[in-house]
């Protein structure tokens, strides 16, 4: 059906014209008949219960059903403690490698023209087609025993695997694409305009960076931080493949939760799941909020 719209008056601008093909523009787009939008929201709300709403409830169920008191009486245990500084030291030292990485990456791509620029994105990409358990066999064979480095390490009597340095490692490798896959389109976006302006006034390239470029891309800083500190947080399979499962010393938070979970002790390893899953949430709402920023930010460029 072809839908026409009758004017009840002249059009007295080009402004008016223009919102008019837009509001017939959506109303093509909802054509559909209500039943079907009702069943196509049903089944998202569907998906979302089973896949992410009830996999929560059932963690925090199973993570409280001995009482408030066992609960803390899990997370205060010597291993889960140890697991838990492991986990903030590691996704700290990962998330501050990462972020140098990031800004330097983003700022060399979207701002200037090198040979060898795309292989460059395409390694930046890399870890997310790599399995996260291959990653960790890669360290291995670089700094294993009868590795590449492993003759080396252990005449100088220096321990990378199954101790913290192969695990901060992993874990720069598997995250080190969140921040600057953040802030490359974002700075593409903004251009050199204003750089080259601050530069053309007489400022440095710090000066530039730190009064003009930063500034702008604070808020993409913060989005890219926030989802490489969630996924180093919950980094498995690199982790699990380098660590060691030395229990007190390199076992991580989704770590002890597999082997407490293998022992039967299913409070302590919902518990220790359960702050996992509040990580998760609190990312959720921060990744809501940044996104927000980052579209008024846009917005703002635009106009």
């Amino acid at each position: 059906m072809t839908m026409q719209i009758v004017h009840s008056g002249p059009v007295t601008s080009s402004d008016e014209t223009v919102r008019a093909r837009e509001a017939l523009a959506r109303d093509n787009l909802r054509t559909e008949p209500k039943a079907v939008r009702i069943a196509i929201i049903t089944i998202a709300i569907a998906f979302l219960t089973i896949f992410v709403v009830l996999p929560l409830v059932v963690v925090f169920a199973h993570a409280f059903s001995k009482g408030i008191a066992a609960y803390f009486a899990a997370l205060a245990e010597p291993e889960a403690l140890a697991a838990i500084r492991l986990t903030l030291l590691v996704a700290a030292i990962s998330v501050g490698l990462n972020l140098v990485f990031g800004l330097v990456a983003a700022w060399a791509i979207a701002k200037f023209d090198f040979p060898g620029k795309t292989f460059l994105i395409t390694l930046i990409d890399l870890p997310f087609s790599v399995s996260p358990v291959i990653s960790g066999l890669v360290f291995v064979l670089l700094f294993g025993a009868q590795g590449y480095f492993g003759g080396w390490l252990r005449d100088h009597d220096i321990q990378i695997l199954f101790a913290v340095p192969g695990i901060a490692l992993a874990t720069t490798f598997v995250t080190f694409p969140f921040v600057a896959r953040a802030l490359i389109p974002l700075m593409q976006e903004q251009g050199t305009q204003e750089e080259e302006a601050a530069i053309s006034l007489g400022a440095s390239g710090l000066q530039t960076f730190f009064r003009v470029t930063l500034p702008n891309i604070k808020w993409g800083v913060l989005y890219g931080v926030l989802l490489c500190n969630a996924r180093a947080m919950g980094e498995f399979g690199a982790v699990s493949v380098v660590s060691g499962h030395i229990r007190g010393e390199t076992n991580t938070m989704p770590l002890l939760v597999e082997i407490l979970y293998n022992e039967y002790q299913f409070v302590a390893a919902f518990a220790i799941a359960s702050l996992l899953a509040m990580l998760a949430l609190i990312t959720l709402i921060a990744k809501t909020v940044l996104e927000r920023h980052l579209d008024e930010g846009q917005d703002a460029s635009d106009h």
